[in-house]
């Protein structure tokens, strides 16, 4: 048994204290080089992410959409390796104890190291949970369960098609925050409508007292500002690794990525003052 550091409860104690949402950034770990990935992680907290997700680069990253596919290639072809993706987080926490870090991607790269293996490491090199979007709730045996005996959160996936009856299951054994996915699709799809997704969101909460954070096709500072109006947290991904791509240079790519997430929190911290504006 793992002690728990419980960084993402305390982030989001603050952030309610604060009457706000928090900004949650992912970047695929290695892309588009270790060296310049390792930067904008250590430089994110800084520029106004609340909540770090470190994508762990998997060849088949099948929930994913073109952005973020080509950013886990761009990775691995870098060398990157579940090993350099955990020391990335050692080295930021050797700077900053307070960011959570959660580690998103897919099982088959944590089966192939081994389960216990992998949580002792990221459990020791400082990562608070984590997003394995292909278990399912009927596999919780698998990873979460262990995981939380680790002391990391076990992130869970909400959709526009959960229902009622499965919604139960999906949250039993979910901790950290839900993740509520905007849209149906892959990441990266389009805008979801922020009045539709705020009725979903008031209706997991009748079920649960977890924070919600909701992702998926929010791309501009406009977008989540609208969703930060009435979700726990703001999700973004796509954009940011877009950002990536389109950068001439390493330098530039990380550049533009703290850029683009300054502009986001800056978004996320008017929404609620826009609501009493309102």
């Amino acid at each position: 048994m793992t002690q728990r550091h419980d960084r993402i409860a305390r982030r989001f104690d603050e952030l309610k204290a604060a009457d706000r949402a928090g900004l949650v950034t992912f970047i695929s770990a290695g892309d588009p080089d270790y060296d310049t990935s390792l930067e904008t992680l250590l430089a994110l907290p800084e520029a106004g992410a609340d909540v770090i997700e470190l994508g762990m680069p998997f060849t088949d990253p099948m929930a994913d959409g073109p952005s973020i596919q080509a950013s886990t290639l761009r990775a691995l072809e870098g060398g990157q390796t579940m090993a350099r993706t955990l020391d990335m987080v050692r080295v930021l926490r050797e700077r900053d104890d307070a960011t959570p870090v959660v580690l998103m991607g897919y099982y088959n790269p944590i089966y192939c190291m081994g389960v216990e293996a992998f949580l002792a490491e990221a459990a020791e090199a400082g990562v608070d949970g984590l997003i394995v979007v292909d278990l399912p709730p009927e596999h919780d045996a698998e990873l979460c369960l262990p995981a939380q005996a680790h002391g990391l959160d076990f992130i869970r996936l909400a959709t526009p098609t959960t229902d009622a009856k499965r919604l139960p299951l999906v949250l039993e054994n979910t901790s950290g925050f839900l993740y509520y996915v905007s849209s149906t699709g892959v990441t990266g799809a389009a805008a979801p409508s922020a009045e539709r997704v705020a009725q979903e969101v008031e209706a997991i909460r009748v079920h649960s007292d977890l924070p919600i954070g909701v992702g998926f096709g929010i791309r501009t500072p406009e977008q989540a500002e609208r969703i930060a109006r009435f979700a726990d947290a703001v999700v973004v991904g796509s954009a940011l690794t877009d950002t990536v791509a389109a950068a001439e240079s390493p330098a530039e790519a990380s550049r533009g990525v703290l850029e683009l997430t300054r502009s986001l929190a800056g978004a996320v911290r008017r929404a609620r003052e826009a609501v009493t504006q309102d």
